[in-house]
Order: structure tokens, then sequence, then C-alpha cells
């Protein structure tokens, strides 16, 4: 009787751990640049807002770079879209503090590879008009 019981457990357990595994989606990965109006400070606005969108579900990267009022995301296009991270934004604050647009100044986030060769920061930073590097020189705004 102990037996039968041990069985029956396990056989519940595979069932389980077997029959409820979710599809998994591959990542499709797109980034975009979106510029913000609105933002008056680098900590209070900026790093809120990057913040914010580190957290929405399907943001993989985001930095927000005050000084240009341009966010670079690296999202999973399954989960969210451009529409729906312009969205987001604007809609920090209540909705009256910043707005959100597709910029037309596509500034390249460096690679971590990039980033090393060129002892740059620890956080991605948006590669410069002068940068002589390779992963660069290809990604001019």
């Amino acid at each position: 009787m102990k037996f039968q019981k041990i069985i029956y457990s396990v056989a519940i357990a595979c069932f389980i751990l077997t029959g409820c595994k979710e599809e998994v989606k591959e990542v499709k990965k797109e980034n975009v640049s979106l510029a913000i109006s609105g933002m008056t400070c680098e900590i209070g606005c900026a790093k809120t807002i990057q913040s914010k969108l580190s957290k929405k579900e399907g943001v993989l990267d985001a930095k927000v770079v005050f000084t240009d009022s341009i966010a670079n995301i690296e999202f999973d296009a399954n989960k969210t879209s451009k529409k729906e991270l312009m969205a987001f934004i604007t809609g920090i604050a209540g909705g009256e503090l910043y707005k959100a647009s597709e910029s037309s100044n596509k500034a390249h986030v460096c690679s971590d590879e990039c980033k090393e060769k060129c002892e740059m920061k620890a956080e991605k930073m948006a590669c410069k008009v002068d940068c002589t590097m390779a992963c660069c020189k290809d990604k001019k705004a």
C-alpha cells in the first residue's frame, strides 16, 4: 500500500512538471531612441524615467540621457512596442510632465566590448560623434 502511494505521487509530480510547461517564445530584441521633452533635471527626471522603464515588462535595458533628452531602450518586441513605451513614458507623473516621441537622432548605444576597449563607464553610453572605435563608426547620430 505504501509503495503504491509513492508510485502515484511520483506519477502525479511527473505529470505536473511536464504538463505545465509554458511555451517559451524567443526574445525578439529591438532598440528605439525616444526624444523626451519636459525633463528639468538629471536625478529627479532622467533617473526616475530610467528606473521606471527598467522595471516595465518587456524592457531589457534602458538608458535616459538628460543632456540629450533621449531614452535609448532595448526591448522584447513580443512583450511591448514602441507605441506602448512612448505612452508609458508620457504617463509617468500623471501624464502632466513628460512627452515622448520617436527621435530622429538615433544614438547608438555602445556594446560591452566597445565600452571595455574605450574604457567607458560601466553604464551604457551613446557613442559620441567623434568616436573612432569600429563599433561606433557606422553608428553616428
